[in-house]
């Protein structure tokens, strides 16, 4: 595992070229976050750069999660990632979704809350490679137990990669964590 020596997106190019590289040699899909599209589009001139065989699902923020009824990702932007091949999930967060506004309401923590939490202990990426496998697994474009390259990040571009069996939501904590390709140092 490589550990970079901060988090953030001065490390987007190498994680993502260290994930390609890994699916690669080993057969996997790759499943990415990216909340503008920015991250996705410079993986989608990568696998065009590597010829990467496999495919590669993005998942974005909600609609909403910033202003009322838009989405981060400009749709000019979601039309050229499905262009290049990579089908755009837009889904309720996993890890958060309606329990964060059940504790903004209401005030108090809950049990999946508590999950997000304890992976951030791990990182912010980590958190949010478990999230969209999750989200890329209920929206039926990742097979429960098969393992991916999960690739988030923390704030803008992705700075975490690893390999993980995904499950549903509905069965979050079957998904496992085999290994990080990279991740940066907390």
């Amino acid at each position: 595992m490589y550990t970079f020596p901060h988090p953030g997106r001065q490390n987007t190019d190498e994680t993502l070229r260290m994930a390609l590289s890994y699916a690669g040699e080993h057969g996997l899909d790759v499943v990415l976050a990216s909340s503008t599209g920015e991250t996705a589009l410079a993986m989608a001139a990568l696998v065009k750069e590597t010829g990467f065989p496999g495919r590669v699902i993005v998942v974005t923020h909600v609609y909403g999660m910033e202003v009322p009824d838009e989405n981060d990702m400009p749709e000019e932007t979601r039309r050229a990632i499905q262009a290049a091949g990579f089908p755009v999930v837009t889904a309720a967060h996993a890890l958060s979704g309606g329990e964060r506004g059940l504790s903004k309401q209401f005030g108090g923590v809950n049990p999946v809350e508590l999950v997000a939490h304890t992976l951030r202990m791990f990182g912010q990426g980590t958190k949010v490679c478990v999230e969209i496998s999750l989200m890329a697994a209920d929206c039926g474009l990742l097979s429960c137990g098969r393992p991916v390259v999960a690739v988030g990040g923390t704030a803008q571009g992705v700075d975490t990669a690893c390999v993980l069996s995904p499950a549903y939501t509905a069965n979050m904590l079957d998904t496992r964590i085999h290994e990080y390709l990279c991740k940066p140092h907390l």
